[in-house]
């Protein structure tokens, strides 16, 4: 086991856990990661080996059939996971955050229907927030779904679904102004809806299109979708919670949830990066002895070293706050924050201790080169992250004047 990035206080189950998974990427995953990332090829077998392992209902209550595992185990393992390829921790981490939206907020009835479903793996969850001309600023949604009867019809495109194409359970956010009057603030006047539908691109059910995978920097493997609804007919039944208007508020705490993901993926990219950074400094040569003893090289190891440390504090610490039960967007933006800011740092340093051959696509480092401005954006920008964080700051420490 490595020095860096240990976890204190884990219990012998959860040490069990991460032990199987951190073999399942050393074994599994890292070594086809770059082939298939090359590839834009969506890792199917391991995909189903960690349906085996039982991660997709890692959080997922037992009575449903889950493991019931805590928020820090679960980022745990995505820190692991994304230690070998990034992509595979985005096929679990939006499934995660539907199943936990439906855990906190759903009807009785659509856990009963979805949360068995999810924990096998069978039934793939994947959300949609964003659309093409709005970015970071939720409330300005145009999607809109209107009641009509027994059902809602729904119209609007989204943008920028992870597992967009093989979903068959997307968490929808879209504007429903019934029952809320005119004047109603944005975020109260919206709804989530849960939408199935079969995997695959184009018309996936009537009045639902996936038009086809974005093409990439990086983030490869895992297709990233939008997604057109025009008439799309959803049954009342299928509004997260039974009640309109929640929406924003339930989108809102699983994307608290998420950071603290992103920042465990942060975690885990930059850790890679360091691995190959150290060993290839102590195989490379100049001047007649391995690059690894030259003080230059020995402050890089150390920064990337450091912030690879400071980063996985920070994101044990926000999990452990939310499965407290305490608030945590302050712990979650910091630590969304930092974990991404250092990935980006340590994987150019990596980069830097490669010289040219960071530059050749036979070296890992230059998918990780690729991969880590990602969680510069992914789930709130380090802008938005900022902009929390100095809210909450202000109300933690309001001037008593």
């Amino acid at each position: 086991m490595a020095r860096l990035a240990q976890t204190a206080g884990l219990t012998d189950v959860q040490q069990e856990i991460l032990s199987t998974v951190r073999d399942f990427v050393d074994k599994e995953i890292i070594p086809v990661a770059t082939e298939l990332e090359h590839k834009d090829e969506y890792p199917q077998e391991i995909v189903d080996g960690l349906k085996e392992l039982g991660l997709f209902g890692l959080m997922i209550p037992e009575e449903y059939g889950g493991l019931g595992e805590s928020l820090l185990t679960y980022a745990l393992c995505v820190e692991e996971i994304a230690r070998g390829w990034m992509s595979v921790s985005g096929i679990i981490n939006t499934h995660f955050i539907v199943a936990y939206m439906l855990k906190q907020h759903g009807t009785q009835e659509q856990k009963d229907t979805f949360l068995p479903r999810m924990a096998l793996g069978e039934v793939r969850g994947a959300f949609s927030m964003s659309e093409p001309g709005l970015g970071s600023d939720v409330s300005a949604i145009t999607s809109k779904g209107v009641k009509d009867g027994d059902e809602y019809v729904l119209n609007g495109q989204k943008m920028w679904l992870t597992n967009g194409g093989t979903s068959t359970l997307v968490a929808v956010l879209c504007r429903s102004d019934e029952g809320h009057p005119e004047g109603t603030a944005p975020h109260k006047s919206m709804t989530t809806f849960l939408v199935e539908k079969e995997p695959g691109f184009g018309e996936v059910r009537p009045g639902l299109t996936i038009p086809g995978k974005i093409d990439k920097m990086g983030y490869k493997g895992v297709d990233t979708t939008e997604l057109i609804m025009d008439g799309l007919r959803i049954p009342a039944n299928r509004v997260l919670g039974g009640t309109t208007g929640r929406g924003f508020y339930q989108m809102m705490d699983g994307v608290e949830v998420g950071r603290v993901n992103v920042a465990a993926r942060g975690c885990g990219v930059a850790q890679r990066a360091f691995e190959l950074g150290v060993s290839y400094a102590q195989q490379r040569h100049t001047f007649g002895k391995p690059i690894a003893s030259h003080q230059a090289i020995q402050f890089k190891l150390a920064e990337m070293a450091t912030k690879v440390e400071a980063a996985h504090a920070m994101m044990v610490n926000a999990a452990r706050k939310k499965d407290s039960g305490e608030r945590n967007d302050l712990e979650a933006g910091m630590a969304k924050y930092l974990a991404s800011e250092y990935c980006k740092e340590v994987v150019e340093d990596a980069f830097r201790i490669h010289g040219g051959y960071g530059f050749s696509k036979e070296y890992e480092i230059e998918r990780l080169y690729r991969e880590a401005p990602m969680l510069l954006i992914g789930e709130g920008t380090a802008e938005i992250q900022k902009m929390i964080i100095g809210r909450r700051l202000l109300e933690e420490y309001r001037f008593q004047g």
